[in-house]
């Protein structure tokens, strides 16, 4: 990395807790980030990316923290700086783009206004000047419809526009270096492209330096030209992007390189960062014989569901004068699921995916057309019909959070399905059931007692597949069930998706926006576009050779990583 800094962290370490108990989460790191140059900073979820960036920044509560070592901005320790200093530093000299632009934007307030307050302040522009500076600012990060995006409030706008606004408020001022923490994880992958394609713009025309947050490798590959590699709040790592990803030397390194899906070839089971630590992983290609054999099993029975000509519309109101309006949410939708398969639905937000997953599963009532399951056409059944039939087919949803009740600890979460359905002779057997399904889904029998607020990410997820598997469905609907989780935590639940359906016989609608996850995922695959199928057909052959346009412009939007 070069000489001359614009910042230079020096031994920095980092404590949380009371004065007396405190517990350090960064350990005695040192970094710079030269002038007109993109640093990326990785790790997985707990590495210290973000706590290291707030600190930058000056905004980690001094009162239940401790900070030490030095943080020089052009030479000047921004950790000796008073709050009245960094104000003057945050948004002019340093700017930050945050993960979650629906919470970082103010929801009282017009998108317009929050750019326009940032120039008022910082730059001393009178109203209508930080207007004019605004559009401009607006136009420059290539929003669509400029004035009427101006005049909405946050909810009004997508979350790449929001993240656009995002973008447009952090470098109002022209900062000298801007910090992007994880500013792509939620959206769709072209979004993700057109996001990582401006800011390169954006730091080519204005030299700024750039520090890239995210846990994805092949994402930091695509915009950096340095890299530190993060892990448990040490820097285990840290050089060129080229060497770090042609020629990576830590051990972490290479298993968060390798923990991805690969386009290239199937891989029965994908490496997570433990197999690959301790040498375990034996890479095992699924070969095109294996994998007509296993369709051919498969595609000689009847169809276990049969979507026909399904329609979902909703009403929006239009204008205060203009009525209401029909949005096709889903459009005149057909397919089969067979029984054993991995049906993948792929395409961007708002094209009709999760709308289609509920209107399977009866949560969304059918415009028009049919779901046959098993025979039984699901659209004529009454509400207590289709109750009974739920345990069938089940749902792993995408916010394993927010899906598990914060008052009630696991056990019982995965007990009281059980006894609504039926399932288990007393509670004593399903208790019994439930530790048995803990560990079926790598978890320890004491997760039983715990709370959901004491898991992790990856670890609620696994109880949401536990709560899922419960139920004996024969049909389990995944519903961006891997898209918040870190690469190895994702890998090791896709692949523990796999074997439970090698296990137990489970037929999946696997939906996802990320394509290289899919393609790991199914036999089948159908890509979404504006509520209606775009392209059908095997995986593998769509991948290869995407007959529509849309269906390559995803496909050309997936990080590579370096070749």
């Amino acid at each position: 990395m070069s000489k001359t800094s614009l910042l230079s962290v020096r031994n920095l370490k980092i404590s949380f807790g009371k004065k007396n108990s405190r517990q350090e989460v960064i350990h005695d790191i040192s970094f710079t980030v030269a002038p007109n140059r993109i640093v990326g900073i990785v790790g997985e979820s707990g590495s210290g990316k973000s706590v290291t960036s707030l600190a930058i920044m000056k905004l980690i509560p001094s009162r239940n923290s401790e900070i030490n070592g030095q943080i020089l901005f052009e030479d000047q320790d921004l950790l000796k700086y008073s709050e009245k200093e960094m104000q003057r530093v945050r948004g002019k000299e340093i700017a930050m783009i945050f993960q979650e632009p629906m919470s970082a934007l103010n929801p009282s307030l017009k998108c317009g206004f929050q750019v326009m307050e940032i120039l008022m302040q910082h730059e001393g522009m009178n109203r209508s000047q930080a207007k004019k500076e605004t559009l401009e600012l607006f136009q420059k990060v290539r929003l669509p419809r400029v004035n009427q995006i101006f005049q909405s409030y946050p909810h009004q706008i997508s979350g790449g526009q929001m993240q656009r606004v995002m973008i447009a408020m952090a470098i109002a001022c022209k900062p000298k270096l801007l910090i992007a923490d994880e500013p792509t994880t939620a959206l769709d992958v072209t979004v993700q492209k057109e996001i990582i394609e401006l800011l390169k713009e954006l730091q080519k025309e204005t030299k700024m330096s750039l520090i890239f947050i995210s846990h994805d490798l092949s994402l930091v590959s695509e915009i950096a030209q340095d890299v530190i590699v993060m892990y448990q709040g040490d820097i285990v790592e840290q050089d060129t992007a080229e060497k770090v990803f042609k020629t990576p030397e830590a051990k972490y390194t290479k298993a968060l390189l390798a923990s991805r899906p690969t386009m290239e070839y199937r891989l029965k089971r994908l490496p997570t960062i433990a197999s690959l630590a301790d040498d375990s992983f034996e890479k095992e290609i699924m070969t095109h014989e294996q994998r007509a054999f296993r369709h051919k099993n498969i595609y000689t029975k009847a169809p276990l569901l049969e979507v026909r000509n399904i329609e979902k519309h909703y009403l929006s109101k239009a204008g205060l004068f203009q009525g209401k309006e029909v949005v096709k949410a889903v459009d005149d939708v057909s397919f089969r699921i067979y029984e054993g398969e991995t049906v993948g639905l792929v395409g961007e937000s708002g094209c009709g995916k999760s709308t289609l997953g509920k209107t399977i599963l009866q949560l969304e009532k059918a415009t028009a057309g049919h779901v046959i399951y098993r025979g039984t056409d699901l659209t004529e059944l009454s509400k207590t019909e289709v109750r009974k039939l739920r345990k069938e087919i089940q749902l792993i949803f995408q916010d394993p959070y927010s899906s598990l009740n914060p008052r009630i600890p696991i056990g019982k979460a995965l007990t009281e399905p059980m006894k609504v359905h039926g399932i288990g002779s007393s509670e004593r057997d399903r208790k019994k059931r439930a530790i048995e399904l803990l560990e079926k889904v790598g978890l320890t029998p004491d997760f039983f007692d715990r709370y959901p607020h004491e898991l992790s990410g990856g670890q609620r997820q696994r109880v949401g597949i536990a709560r899922t598997i419960a139920m004996e469905p024969k049909l389990i609907i995944c519903d961006e069930s891997v898209s918040a989780l870190d690469i190895s935590v994702q890998a090791q639940v896709l692949n523990l998706l796999n074997e439970l359906k090698e296990e137990f016989g489970f037929t999946y609608l696997f939906i996802s926006h990320d394509l290289a996850v899919v393609k790991f995922m199914s036999d089948q695959l159908l890509v979404m576009n504006q509520g209606g199928i775009e392209e059908i057909g095997d995986a593998d052959e769509i991948y290869a050779n995407p007959r529509k346009e849309y269906t390559q412009k995803l496909i050309e939007a997936i990080p590579r990583g370096i070749a």
